[in-house]
């Protein structure tokens, strides 16, 4: 039978496992704790080099530092959970701490998208406008920018877990993920969830894809100033800058969309699928913006590889 939250002390879900391979996680487990880790540490030295170099001390690796926290928080949020899952077997979540990752997965989630359209942003006036470029993108004004982005993210995602707050729930309550998202823990409600889908929606619209049209929109304006460029090198000396910036908004985006659409067309799919596309969500972004910026910045590289020189010595 259906029963309310109320009903009960403490309401919980039961994370996701793969049918026929629950032997086994916690050998599979041992990739995702290697994952975190270096993304632990790749985030973790990217904060640390930005703070020491004064040279770095720039609107762009502030923006670098930002999404470095937010990787570091949202792989925080969901991964430890997970391993512990993997290898002491508690499926089990409650259904106050699946809301409060919910909403730090969704919040987290909107603001980094925020923050990579700010990057675009700076890209566009640093390549557009070069001379207004200092003056608009102030250190002031890229730390309000943080905290926008942050209220941003709150505002319109604090309604997700509010609204599922007073819903009924049916047993199995069995999540798709071994996380839990707002899509996954609202299709297990008895009752009407047309509030909660159209919020949800609303809200990943408004937020997401809006970003994501104005971060497009911005190449398109980029793109058009770099071809009124006479030389074929200078146009592509002008937009290797942007390529760091796009490899990571493409680390992002195409996780997000890969696990949108698992959620609204792959039912029949395998659980795998569903498991290992939430876990690429959760994580690649947080392991390849620090290498792919670290690849692209030489002044991050330097002051990394003076770091393990001094180290080693």
């Amino acid at each position: 039978m259906p029963f309310s939250n109320s009903s009960e002390l403490s309401p919980s879900f039961i994370l996701a496992s793969i049918p026929g391979l629950e032997a086994a996680q916690s050998w599979m487990a041992i990739p995702l704790c290697s994952a975190y880790v270096l993304a632990v540490l790749a985030n973790g030295a990217v904060l640390l080099v930005v703070r020491a170099e004064p040279s770095l001390h720039a609107p762009m690796y502030f923006f670098l530092c930002m999404l470095a926290a937010i990787d570091l928080a949202l792989a925080t949020a969901t991964v430890p959970r997970i391993l512990c899952f993997y290898w002491f077997g508690s499926r089990e979540i409650s259904f106050g701490a699946c809301l409060l990752q919910m909403f730090l997965i969704h919040t987290l989630s909107a603001i980094e998208s925020t923050v990579l359209l700010a990057m675009a942003v700076d890209r566009y006036v640093a390549i557009c406008h070069p001379l207004r470029h200092a003056a608009v993108l102030t250190n002031g004004t890229t730390a309000k920018i943080g905290l926008l982005a942050m209220a941003r993210g709150v505002l319109f995602f604090l309604p997700l877990p509010l609204l599922l707050l007073p819903l009924p729930f049916c047993g199995p309550r069995v999540l798709s993920h071994s996380f839990c998202l707002h899509q996954d823990v609202m299709n297990l409600a008895c009752a009407n969830t047309t509030p909660s889908v159209v919020y949800g929606l609303t809200a990943i619209l408004l937020v997401m894809g809006l970003d994501a049209v104005l971060i497009c929109l911005s190449y398109l304006l980029i793109l058009k100033a770099v071809l009124r460029l006479a030389a074929w090198r200078e146009r592509l000396k002008v937009f290797s800058t942007c390529i760091a910036h796009i490899c990571v908004v493409l680390a992002f985006y195409v996780p997000l969309i890969g696990l949108s659409v698992v959620h609204r067309f792959g039912k029949d799919l395998a659980p795998l699928v569903h498991i290992i596309m939430g876990n690429i969500y959760i994580l690649v972004p947080a392991v390849l913006n620090p290498i792919i910026y670290g690849v692209r910045t030489k002044q991050i590289q330097r002051r990394i590889l003076s770091l393990i020189h001094v180290t080693d010595r």
